[in-house]
């Protein structure tokens, strides 16, 4: 059983700053920016608003009569799906809107709608290799996971020195097993950008699966001291220290992941399998019962690691 953390695109989100602007009006960039402090902000829905209204200054429809701040109020009625195909371009800067108000979308679980606003664009930009970066993204949370290794490949096609391309690729190939691919892509991500905490961490978890310890826990502590707040990080070390049996750097661990996000059931049980062994029942129980609050699925598994636990706790001299 894994447990890996989803790691969200927002490179685009950055990319303003990049590009020439000329042709787009100041109007739609302070748009534009708002979005990107929201977005960092957390605040998703002002974000989403900012990021239309820059599509909105940014770009023209064929029923010009029709009142823009009438199509972004009732509902985010300006919808990528639906208008696409009648926008008329003034510049690049919409289709990195579009990306942006995509990524919002990812983070909401609007994974359709996300997708609606990286074929716009696409279709604006078709040489936009973050564009199809984000809807690989979007197409691995569906579990649509051929689509997404597409994307991923066509954006590196586009442009081999985009670090996220690898490390999303790489999550993806996780998904289907195929560990030694995922690590080429992470150490090529890691050769790119040494610095990204998210590399790390998947590359730890890659080579935990592989029964590499020591490497594993060289690249989780580098994620960690990187991005303290990367409660997987902080998880999939635990699992190696509870694999050596080191109980209490363990148990550390899955308290700081917890800590961060309580809600990683996975965790909860292996907090909880350490705390029965150390005699902690009530403590232990309690960890069970969030862990199927949870994810009632983990039921069975749940039910055969108590039983294993105890007979170990039974076993000691």
């Amino acid at each position: 059983m894994h447990y890996r953390e989803v790691v969200f695109a927002g490179f685009l989100l950055t990319l303003l700053s990049a590009i020439t602007c000329a042709q787009t009006p100041s109007s739609a960039r302070k748009s534009f920016q708002q979005g990107q402090k929201n977005y960092e902000q957390g605040n998703l829905d002002l974000a989403y608003e900012n990021f239309s209204r820059a599509i909105e200054i940014s770009s023209r429809l064929d029923k010009p009569n029709q009142a823009a701040t009438d199509r972004i109020g009732a509902g985010h009625g300006f919808d990528s799906s639906s208008n696409t195909d009648r926008i008329t371009v003034i510049d690049p800067f919409t289709a990195l809107s579009y990306t942006s108000r995509g990524l919002v979308r990812l983070k909401q679980t609007d994974f359709i709608g996300a997708i609606g606003d990286f074929n716009a664009a696409i279709r604006i930009s078709p040489r936009l290799a973050e564009a199809y970066v984000s809807r690989g993204v979007a197409y691995r949370l569906k579990g649509e996971i051929a689509n997404a290794i597409a994307d991923f490949d066509r954006a590196i096609s586009l442009n081999d020195k985009l670090s996220a391309a690898y490390t999303d690729r790489a999550d993806a190939r996780i998904e289907l097993h195929d560990l030694e691919g995922a690590q080429q892509d992470l150490e090529r991500a890691l050769a790119l950008n040494p610095r990204a905490p998210e590399p790390h961490y998947q590359l730890g978890y890659v080579q935990l699966q592989k029964g590499d310890l020591a490497s594993a826990k060289k690249n989780l502590d580098l994620a960690i001291a990187l991005k303290p707040e990367l409660a997987a990080a902080y998880h999939a070390r635990g699992t190696i220290f509870m694999k050596l049996a080191d109980f209490d750097h363990a148990l550390n661990d899955f308290n700081q992941a917890l800590e961060i996000n309580e809600e990683l059931p996975i965790t909860h049980m292996n907090r909880g399998l350490l705390r029965l062994l150390k005699g902690n029942d009530a403590e232990a129980q309690k960890d069970f019962e969030r862990c199927l609050t949870l994810n009632p699925g983990l039921k069975a598994e749940l039910e055969k690691r108590i039983s294993m636990a105890k007979g170990m706790r039974e076993a000691k001299p």
